[in-house]
């Protein structure tokens, strides 16, 4: 193996370990908060159906043949944005609970 076979070898390497690294601790961060909020979600059944029913309009949007009027684009990233909104909500009252622990 030539010398910058070795050097690039080495550095996929060192690129692969740190991309492995990083989306292992990122989807950590997310997994444990998401756990928390599933069971927020039974305390506050109203967002949890807000949630859903969010999901099922995003998923009917995203099938549909035709563009709303053209609204199609914006409704879905603020159904999107809404519902990573109430996902934090309830991980973050999740977390209050927790403290009081």
């Amino acid at each position: 193996m030539s010398r910058s076979s070795k050097l690039i070898y080495h550095f996929m390497k060192k690129y692969v370990l740190i991309i492995a690294a990083a989306t292992f601790l990122t989807a950590t961060a997310f997994i444990v908060p998401q756990q928390n909020a599933k069971s927020e979600a039974s305390e506050h059944p109203r967002i949890e159906k807000a949630i859903k029913e969010l999901e099922s309009a995003i998923d009917y949007m995203e099938k549909a043949p035709h563009d709303f009027g053209g609204h199609k684009a914006d409704a879905l990233a603020d159904s999107k944005k809404a519902v990573k909104s109430l996902k934090l909500a309830l991980a973050y009252r999740a977390k209050e609970d927790n403290k009081k622990k």
